[in-house]
């Protein structure tokens, strides 16, 4: 079987190629990649090659595939799991395997799976951990937002809380309480506010922050102040940029008092310093934004974590369980990460995507990996239709389904887009 895949040998060097897969063992699938988001932690595995903790150090003799958020249709299922699974079953996998205690993960470690590719090899592995998921979703894409959304619920347990005379940590945002989300107006960040609002433990009280005006305004009007209201929940946007002393401004919103979680969304030095000074007796502040940095620091005041018990917590992804929420929560429509969503392309415009993605404005990067289509905004459609009747289409997609990609629109790109 041969798979066209983007595979990394070495510092900003990927490589669109064909090669021949192996014939699977009795211990593997062999599986069609349908489509991968791309994710900012495939752009750090880009521009450090070996340095990054996830990629092997000889990987300019076995290239490895990118792309860890995919989601696709199982081929051919080897002996072992035949009867868990079977060819034509739609996946998605959580590439955090945490398979005796090694970093390794698709998308970054192995030589026949990643997620930008048309075929692939799932290793045994993944399904002893329970890492390879059914998906009965209908539209592909959001099988491959389940890995995002999972990393943001992750990020949401693993927040933990204490009360005076007791060492026992209730783990979770504090329900009806008080959250911030800072540099939060971006593809994570919007994705963020939704599960706050419609998760279990939702605070009364969400503030975002950003300093880019257009993000702000495309975020208040996906998840509108009057939206968040209905479902009991208090949302402000507030340009930081735009105000003196910002601290002040924000505690604000609490009486004076701080929040009880704040979520760090940027990896930015000065906004690690203003939400610990958000923060309320026994608030926790969450860095969730990966730095690329492995110098990356910032002043915390310790007198707050001696008497006022702030503390840290750090999360860099999401665990099963984590995903199958995001999956349960998709499939129900609780939430809807669509949103998320600001450009569409094919499997040769994956390499020039990752490795340029800081510079790219907008959220999620969708690629459709059976395709060979340039990287286009969603916004584009429009004026690239007044001459390519395929955008023109998609366009009018788009209209007719308030401008969020959607099930009719990947329908339309699966059939009608050039094959690569």
């Amino acid at each position: 079987m041969k798979t066209k895949a983007v595979r990394l040998y070495g510092v900003n060097d990927l490589r669109l190629e064909e090669f021949e897969l192996p014939p699977i063992k009795d211990d593997e699938i062999l599986a069609h990649i349908v489509s991968d988001s791309i994710c900012m932690s495939t752009h750090k595995a880009a521009i450090q090659g070996p340095a990054h903790k996830r990629v092997p150090k000889d990987v300019a003799q076995n290239p490895v595939i990118v792309g860890h958020e995919f989601c696709g249709q199982l081929v051919e299922v080897g002996a072992k799991w035949k009867d868990q699974f079977s060819p034509g079953d739609k996946f998605t996998i959580q590439p955090a395997l945490n398979y005796k205690g090694s970093l390794a993960a698709p998308g970054y470690s192995y030589k026949y799976i990643g997620g930008d590719a048309t075929y692939v090899i799932i290793p045994p592995e993944v399904m002893e951990m329970g890492c390879l998921l059914k998906y009965s979703g209908e539209a592909f894409f959001y099988g491959s937002l389940a890995e995002p959304v999972s990393c943001i619920i992750g990020a949401f347990h693993a927040q933990y809380h204490t009360m005076s005379g007791s060492y026992v940590h209730e783990m979770g945002i504090v329900p009806g309480g008080y959250l911030a989300i800072l540099a939060g107006a971006g593809p994570m960040g919007l994705g963020a506010i939704d599960y706050a609002i419609h998760c279990d433990r939702k605070p009364r009280l969400v503030v975002v922050t950003d300093i880019d005006e257009a993000r702000l305004a495309r975020a208040a009007e996906i998840l509108s102040p009057e939206y968040a209201k209905e479902a009991g929940v208090e949302l402000h946007y507030v340009n930081t940029g735009k105000i003196d002393n910002p601290v002040e401004y924000l505690k604000g919103f609490t009486g004076g008092e701080g929040f009880d979680d704040v979520f760090v969304f940027a990896p930015v030095r000065s906004v690690v310093e203003m939400a610990d000074r958000l923060l309320a007796r026994d608030g926790c502040l969450n860095f969730f934004a990966g730095p690329t940095d492995p110098a990356f620091s910032a002043e915390l005041n310790f007198y707050n974590v001696h008497y006022m018990s702030t503390h840290v917590v750090g999360t860099s992804g999401g665990n099963t369980d984590d995903m199958i929420e995001a999956l349960d929560m998709m499939g129900s429509g609780k939430i809807n990460p669509a949103a998320m969503v600001t450009h569409i392309g094919g499997l040769d415009a994956v390499a020039e995507t990752v490795l340029n993605l800081p510079n790219i404005k907008g959220g999620k990067k969708l690629i459709y990996t059976n395709k060979s289509m340039p990287l286009v905004a969603i916004e584009d459609f429009y004026k690239l239709g007044q001459t390519d009747k395929f955008y023109a289409d998609l366009a009018d997609i788009m209209k007719r389904n308030g401008y969020l990609w959607c099930a009719e629109a990947e329908r339309y790109v699966l059939e009608n887009a050039k094959d690569i």
